[in-house]
């Protein structure tokens, strides 16, 4: 359990030491929520679905999570290049609790980072339910997504040794599964493909969650919301654990 602090810190540490790397990393999200939620607004309007920007925002969070997520990764092949995993893996500690660290300390980065582009959100004009408990629950479904995404992101880098691979395969992998989950537009009346494909993509209930518990407009359901993506952020976390405990070093 020390490990799993350690790193979890270390994580911490390297996330707050990069200021420009939070500045950065707000600059997409905020494009998304101006360009999209004002610029798309009107036609929402008149289709008669509301507010475009109450709907959009809490995609955009779950969006700002699974990239910062999933490109947590990439430390796993840069600390590899440079030998400092060499130096962590040497350790008298599993490597799952290694792993483990490593995740629970990439998810927490993430979920900080959704908290500041809720916040954001709401400073352009999103008003989310006031509620504690929703907002708690809120919290829970964005440390989900975080460590889902971030343990994937692991498995992925510990298969892989060239960053602009790892790069390659994220981008081929995240936008789809971002434009897919729903975060831009309504789950409700799709075609079958595109619904069916809706419902495979995980990262579908974690926005439809973060909406339910935010606007009040689950699609889903919160109950199934959670389920699902509780079993496979541990199906995600089984994968990533076995595929680092087999990285050479």
């Amino acid at each position: 359990m020390i490990a799993i602090y350690t790193l979890w810190l270390r994580q911490l540490k390297r996330y707050f030491r990069s200021k420009s790397r939070i500045i950065g990393s707000l600059g997409q999200p905020l494009l998304f929520l101006v360009a999209l939620g004002f610029g798309l607004g009107p036609v929402f309007q008149k289709a008669g679905q509301g507010n475009y920007l109450e709907f959009l925002a809490p995609g955009i969070v779950a969006m700002s999570i699974l990239f910062l997520s999933v490109f947590n990764g990439m430390e796993v092949i840069w600390d590899r290049q440079f030998g400092f995993l060499k130096e962590t893996m040497v350790a008298p500690v599993p490597r799952w609790q290694i792993m483990m660290g490593r995740t629970l300390g990439g998810a927490t980065v993430a979920v900080m980072q959704g908290i500041l582009v809720l916040v954001l959100s709401m400073l352009v004009g999103f008003s989310p339910v006031y509620s504690f408990w929703m907002i708690a629950l809120s919290l829970v479904f964005m440390f989900l997504i975080a460590l889902m995404f971030t343990a994937f992101g692991t498995a992925i880098a510990s298969v892989l040794e060239d960053m602009h691979g790892f790069q390659l395969i994220m981008n081929f992998l995240v936008m789809p599964i971002f434009f897919l989950s729903g975060a831009l537009f309504p789950l409700a009346g799709l075609p079958k493909v595109v619904g069916i494909i809706t419902a495979i993509d995980p990262l579908s209930y974690g926005v439809d969650g973060l909406r339910g518990t935010l606007v009040g407009a689950a699609h889903y359901g919160l109950m199934p919301d959670f389920l699902i993506l509780a079993v496979i952020t541990a199906v995600f976390i089984g994968f990533g654990s076995y595929f680092f405990s087999k990285i050479q070093v």
